[in-house]
């Protein structure tokens, strides 16, 4: 395969094409750079240990020495799992590019996973940023109109449901489903069944209004779609749905206009720490976050007896 320069800057390509691929998918700008610093980790020791390895001659036992390398760089179980998942992707790619017959990664032994500790949002800064997106929902412009009445709906749907950025891409205008006062939202996961969670009594006012304005730009515009979420910039609608990384830079926006720390991993830990305080049992706040019945929540109400949460200020604003 030639020299070591030329090996590397072949691994480098596979590697990009590999983060163009998850970019695509609709992966968050934080995921993907944390994958691009799992997989320098990888080329430093190459550099540093593996001078005469041929990249299409890796095998389990080669592959060993970097297991052992990251075993001496990092004290953190969870930073050693990371990157041999981050790797561990990677070479599922080059299996699926014919490049490997097999994925050598696979043979290494599991690091232990331990629970990250809870760092929802404040409260006060959840409370911030829905006075903010209430003020600048009634623009006389209809699309900043919009966008912002998009906004809520995310915070809603994040913090008043749990949801994962993943779920909002597919979501649908009959998934918000609508009884009376009460507003459900239904998540359909392909490993599971469908199943409901309730939204905040407020989501549905805004609901009404948002699907009635989006429904008449969308005309204007000649575009069609039945996502619930769009993605657009100030003048105009782009496109259905919104991905991961779209969400993650509305969170980014807001942090640097209202000078918060909130993300949608924090916010939905906020939820979790909400239910917590209305006391849910296990088993619901395990099926509206739609996880395993394993998962554990115990890092959660370890720390609860500092951290009550409530959504009854949608209501007061």
């Amino acid at each position: 395969m030639g020299t070591l320069q030329e090996q590397k800057i072949i691994l480098l390509d596979e590697q990009q094409l590999f983060l163009a691929q998850l970019e695509s998918k609709g992966r968050s700008l934080n995921t993907l750079k944390n994958y691009k610093t799992d997989l320098d980790c990888f080329n430093n020791f190459l550099t540093q240990h593996q001078t005469s390895l041929k990249i299409d001659s890796f095998t389990g036992k080669e592959l060993s020495g970097y297991h052992d390398y990251l075993q001496v760089k990092y004290r953190s179980d969870n930073s050693r799992r990371r990157r041999v998942q981050t790797l561990r992707l990677f070479f599922d790619f080059l299996v699926k590019r014919s490049l490997f017959n097999h994925n050598p990664v696979r043979d290494f032994p599991p690091s232990p996973k331990f629970l990250d500790i809870p760092r929802p949002t404040p409260f006060s800064e959840i409370k911030t940023l829905w006075s903010y997106q209430v003020q600048n929902s009634d623009s006389k412009e209809e699309l900043a109109s919009l966008l912002m009445m998009r906004n809520q709906l995310i915070t809603l749907l994040i913090f008043g449901a749990g949801l994962k950025v993943s779920d909002l891409f597919q979501l649908k205008s009959k998934h918000i489903i609508v009884e009376g006062r009460e507003c459900r939202v239904m998540i359909a996961h392909a490993k599971g069944g469908p199943y409901t969670v309730p939204l905040p009594p407020v989501f549905k006012k805004i609901f009404s209004r948002y699907s009635k304005l989006l429904e008449q730009l969308k005309s204007r515009a000649i575009i069609e779609f039945d996502q619930l979420l769009f993605n657009a910039n100030p003048h105009k609608i782009l496109s259905a749905g919104i991905t991961p990384r779209g969400v993650e830079l509305v969170f980014a926006d807001l942090r640097k206009k209202l000078l918060l720390t909130v993300n949608p991993k924090s916010l939905r830990q906020a939820c979790i720490f909400k239910w917590i305080t209305q006391q849910r049992k296990d088993a619901q706040i395990k099926e509206w976050l739609g996880v395993a019945p394993s998962y554990s929540l115990k890092p959660y109400k370890e720390s609860a007896a500092t951290h009550h949460y409530t959504d009854s200020f949608l209501e007061e604003i």
